[in-house]
């Protein structure tokens, strides 16, 4: 489709709207609008708008709908799919005023804010008030929640209590044509019509911008132990996954670690990790209202994945002990980066009983293409963190091989019984691959639903589907 440029006269229109100061268009301005955290992909916008309202929003996009120009919804740029991406050019919507926490409704449970609310003030907001919202991304000290819906984050919480999906009461939404719509409310059943915050959650700002959103919250567990459960191998940890869900414990999360991302983290943080002689770490999460309960839990967990060969159980039962796991874990990513700047990352979801077959794909992988590859995450999901390392490979190589690589794995993930993202979204990164995982037909539906939003696809247009 032909875009067209936002001309002076439309520029003009913006500032009466926003004023001047919320009006980008210098090239030095733009440039930190034009990246995400996806590794090495850039797209300049020709202007960036800052709105304060639900109001400007609208205004700003029965203009761009008007005279059709790309329009690419922003929120702190911590996506690593290239969602945040304006590949058409046009305006980057940022949402970063829309910042605050409107309320905390202890009595139904809910919170409802702007999306650009930090996702980790959020947590630490509503416990205060001994509530819990569970969804934990690994940035959720840097990413926003509106980020969170419409990429449909989850984190290592997702084993016992779901993705942020799972928590969506209410949302307001500007349509691409301009119109405002609210959707559910503080209510816990809505049974009226179609789901249509259901298809707005997870479609990474192509349908709609979202300026609100109701939140379920929980009761704050009263209590929290983390086991540190080594392995001789990665085959020991992925089959005591299974076990685990054999009893009639729900973990909070079953994290996978393996040595060379142990490693890694070794030389990132400058610090030991325990066991550092294991092939693999499992970091299995335990909470609830009862103290002798949750010791109980772990008994019987340490118990079940002693049996099946581990090197011993590390109890974390502190904030202290707890705080140095966590953050171990969450600066995986960044360990990484710190080996290699470049690196291609996929988040793929397999059955967890196909976990085995799948880590054991990918050190094949890895010794038949060069590249080191190394596995992560969720593995209490199948949400499987895979990230293949550039290092010291030249450019044209690396260009030249990555692609295959990419290909082969996630060909394996769907003949699985697996699909192609688990949190990160499609974005720009595996367009190219969504025929591997859904069907002619199926892609055929999803562009209809786009056309109805969104007939002049204006709404962060080249995302998604080819």
């Amino acid at each position: 489709m032909k875009y067209n440029k936002v001309t002076n006269d439309i520029l003009e229109e913006f500032r009466t709207i926003l004023g001047s100061k919320n009006v980008l268009n210098n090239k030095e301005e733009l440039i930190p609008y034009s990246k995400d955290e996806t590794s090495d992909a850039s797209a300049l916008p020709e202007v960036v708008l800052k709105p304060n309202n639900t109001y400007d929003i609208s205004r700003i996009m029965k203009i761009a709908n008007e005279n059709i120009i790309p329009v690419t919804p922003r929120g702190l740029g911590t996506g690593v799919s290239g969602g945040a991406l304006p590949v058409k050019s046009g305006v980057v919507l940022s949402l970063e005023h829309f910042t605050k926490i409107i309320e905390v409704d202890r009595e139904n449970m809910v919170a409802v804010v702007e999306p650009g609310v930090i996702t980790g003030m959020l947590q630490k907001e509503v416990e205060k008030q001994g509530l819990f919202y569970p969804p934990d991304p690994a940035s959720l000290d840097i990413c926003s929640i509106g980020g969170n819906v419409a990429e449909g984050a989850g984190g290592p919480r997702a084993v016992k209590y779901g993705t942020t999906k799972d928590y969506l009461r209410g949302m307001e939404i500007v349509l691409p044509t301009g119109e405002i719509l609210s959707l559910g409310g503080k209510i816990h059943k809505d049974a009226t019509g179609y789901n249509i915050m259901g298809i707005i959650a997870g479609s990474e700002g192509t349908l709609a911008v979202i300026t609100k959103i109701i939140l379920k919250l929980l009761p704050l567990p009263r209590y929290r132990v983390d086991l540190l459960i080594p392995f001789k191998n990665f085959k020991e940890a992925s089959l005591s996954i299974q076990k685990v869900f054999n009893t009639s414990i729900v973990p909070v999360n079953i994290e996978f670690i393996e040595s060379k991302a142990i490693n890694a983290l070794k030389i990132y943080l400058k610090e030991d990790f325990p066991f550092p002689e294991a092939g693999a770490h499992l970091l299995i999460g335990l909470d609830g209202s009862s103290k002798k309960a949750i010791e109980k839990e772990y008994e019987e967990v340490g118990e079940v994945c002693l049996n099946m060969g581990a090197i011993d159980v590390f109890v974390a039962d502190n904030p202290q002990a707890k705080e140095r796991l966590w953050k171990a874990r969450r600066s995986l990513h960044d360990a990484l980066e710190h080996r290699s700047r470049i690196m291609e990352r996929e988040d793929v979801v397999v059955p967890v009983s196909r976990i085995p077959e799948l880590l054991d794909f990918v050190y094949r992988l890895s010794e038949e293409s060069g590249f080191e590859i190394v596995p992560f995450g969720h593995a209490g999901d199948g949400n499987v963190h895979i990230n293949i390392l550039k290092m010291d490979t030249p450019d044209d190589e690396w260009m030249k091989k990555k692609e295959g690589v990419v290909e082969e794995l996630l060909k394996k993930v769907v003949s699985l019984g697996g699909t192609l993202s688990g949190e990160h979204g499609i974005g720009i990164v595996k367009k190219r691959f969504m025929h591997f995982a859904w069907s002619k037909e199926k892609i055929e539906l999803a562009k209809r639903i786009k056309r109805a939003f969104d007939p002049n696809n204006i709404l962060n247009p080249g995302k998604i589907f080819e």
